[in-house]
């Protein structure tokens, strides 16, 4: 069988973040399991702010109008049978740099298709997601204050309205001011998801084939 296609999302803009030291323990742990993973670091090279209507759109997977990063963004998420976001709570949400990938990747006729009336085709069915997210905002809070917006938003605004399922969510909180032994201790658990996720047994939804070349 082969190894499960797991793509990793750094929505941080700033380089040595710890969430890229979290998305970094999970994803060799998954690559230790077994799976296959390719990491997209948003600080590493952010992508550029959608400037025409056509940036937004593609046509059956044909990406030759896109510039050739964005092509490989969303090449890669073709290609991800299981889509792992790390990014933190800022402002009640999560950071333009993370918007801004979405923006560019979840793009219409790729993602999703529009139909009749209010009508949607989900493009990217038979797939999961995981979200890890911290903050420094109290629990309690942030779901009575905030409503959850981050979470909420991705997994059902963007991910669930594609056909993508979230199989977990996972809160880090509150990260300033913690110790080195809580750090620790939220290493461990990701790289326990990273080789949860990395086996192939178990896997959530449908089998997703791998995509064709796009050009």
């Amino acid at each position: 069988m082969s190894p499960r296609r797991i793509l990793v999302v750094v929505g941080h803009p700033i380089a040595g973040s710890l969430n890229h030291e979290l998305a970094r323990r999970y994803a060799n742990a998954a690559e230790a399991a077994g799976g296959e993973v390719r990491v997209r670091d948003l600080a590493e090279e952010p992508p550029a702010y959608p400037v025409s209507r056509e940036q937004l759109r593609a046509s059956d997977a044909e990406l030759g109008h896109l510039e050739v990063g964005v092509a490989e963004d969303v090449a890669d998420l073709l290609w991800a049978e299981h889509v792992v976001m790390f990014f933190p709570q800022w402002w009640g949400t999560y950071p333009a740099v993370l918007k801004s990938w979405i923006d560019r990747t979840f793009l219409s006729g790729v993602a999703f298709r529009y139909g009749v009336g209010v009508r949607w085709e989900k493009l990217l069915s038979g797939r999961t997601a995981r979200l890890v997210m911290t903050h420094d905002t109290p629990g309690f809070y942030n779901l009575l204050a905030y409503r959850d917006a981050a979470i909420v938003s991705l997994r059902t605004a963007t991910l669930g309205y594609c056909g993508i399922k979230t199989v977990g969510v996972t809160r880090f909180n509150p990260v300033r001011g913690s110790a080195a032994p809580a750090r620790e201790k939220w290493l461990g658990t990701v790289a326990a998801l990273g080789s949860a996720d990395g086996r192939v047994p178990g896997r959530v939804g449908a089998a997703v084939p791998q995509p064709t070349a796009v050009g």
